[in-house]
């Protein structure tokens, strides 16, 4: 097990990583203590099973930048695959301002041939590599060095099955043809809105009981204080206060440190200091709001007619058409969007692209009553009307 610990080091894996068709990729990080993830270890991998084709990256060696992963990252010629990326990509693009291209999630791409909901690597591991997985480093301290031998062992395993599962859905997708609903389904994980958090829009976040503008007014200016505050100390909002002690504040609009004293929620490093006039100052925004600039909630769903019955089909539509296709249901449409679109909205995401092929299309035939459903044994059948 070969651990990078200089830029020259990195340099030359990635040189050698230029020329082949792919390369696995996984991190491991710390989040616990902080706002941004610290990224402490990469595992890359790239074909073949010799020692020197899969190598763990040491981000924390002082004489290591990972400017030439980056530069691989940007090579297009080479695929980049990883397992569930979402907050890899988020530790690149922060930090790096790049998004690996192009990219291959193969949790993504296993819910699509039919592998269940948000499957797990350790499930693909066991189902396509054949192979078993000692998950007893999962939850160590990836910032210490030296690392031991079994947390070595543990990361490495991440990206070496990971390259025979990549090959095996690869495979399947060119089969069949679903490529590019892989493809569709990753254009969110490399829009940089994923991933940027915009503190005056922190309050949406923020789960209440009321609607009232008046209220949420002052949760707004809450919730804005807190990401602030935690982005630029870069510590976990929660560290600030958390959303019980706000939904508490946004009650209780505490005008002096006195009242802060009062709070049951606010943890005892917020009554003071700068988090308690940051805390005062955002109240005092809030209450002072004109109703015009109130914030306003998307409550269209909320005021939505919904068809219980047509749901209930849409529902069965969906389960039938899932288990033909082999895709995982929840891939294609929550609950809550066959409750729209048996209310009528056609603005949701299982209207188009891959998904209207799959599901939509016989989903609005379906509302108009073009069609019905039919049960014929274990199974349903489209009847045409």
């Amino acid at each position: 097990m070969k651990t990078l610990t200089t830029t020259e080091e990195l340099a030359r894996f990635c040189e050698e990583a230029r020329k082949h068709d792919y390369v696995t990729v996984d991190t491991e990080f710390l989040r616990e203590r902080t706002y941004y993830s610290k990224l402490c270890l990469v595992q890359l991998a790239m074909p073949g099973d010799t020692d020197d084709t899969a190598v763990l990256v040491d981000p924390l060696a002082k004489d290591m930048s990972l400017d030439p992963m980056m530069d691989l990252f940007r090579d297009t010629s080479v695929v980049k695959v990883f397992h569930a990326a979402r907050q890899d990509l988020e530790i690149f693009f922060v930090e790096n301002q790049v998004f690996p291209e192009p990219l291959f999630d193969t949790q993504v791409a296993a819910m699509v041939c039919g592998f269940g909901e948000q499957v797990g690597y350790e499930t693909l591991v066991r189902k396509v590599a054949k192979q078993s997985l000692d998950k007893t480093s999962r939850f160590t301290d990836w910032s210490r060095r030296p690392l031991t031998e079994a947390q070595k062992k543990y990361a490495l395993a991440d990206v070496t099955h990971l390259r025979e599962i990549y090959e095996y859905l690869a495979a399947q997708l060119d089969k069949t043809g679903r490529a590019k609903w892989v493809q569709e389904e990753l254009r969110i994980l490399t829009d940089p809105e994923t991933y940027i958090i915009q503190p005056s829009e922190a309050w949406k976040r923020v789960k209440t009981r009321t609607n009232s503008g008046k209220f949420l007014a002052v949760v707004r200016e809450l919730a804005r204080f807190r990401e602030g505050y935690a982005q630029s100390r870069n510590v976990p909002r929660s560290r600030v206060f958390k959303d019980d002690a706000l939904v508490e504040l946004a009650s209780t609009k505490p005008t002096s440190m006195t009242d802060l004293g009062r709070s049951r929620l606010l943890l005892r490093e917020a009554r003071k200091g700068e988090i308690a006039d940051g805390i005062l100052a955002a109240v005092q925004a809030g209450t002072e709001c004109p109703p015009e600039d109130y914030p306003k909630p998307d409550l269209s769903r909320d005021k939505l007619q919904v068809n219980p019955a047509l749901a209930d089909l849409l529902r069965v539509l969906l389960k039938a058409k899932t288990e033909s296709a082999g895709v995982a249901s929840k891939l294609i449409a929550p609950a809550a969007d066959l409750d729209a679109i048996a209310a009528g909205l056609r603005d949701v995401p299982a209207l188009s692209g891959w998904r209207r092929e799959v599901f939509g299309e016989d989903a609005l035939r379906l509302c108009n009553g073009d069609i019905a459903l039919a049960a014929k044994g274990k199974s349903v059948k489209i009847v045409e009307l």
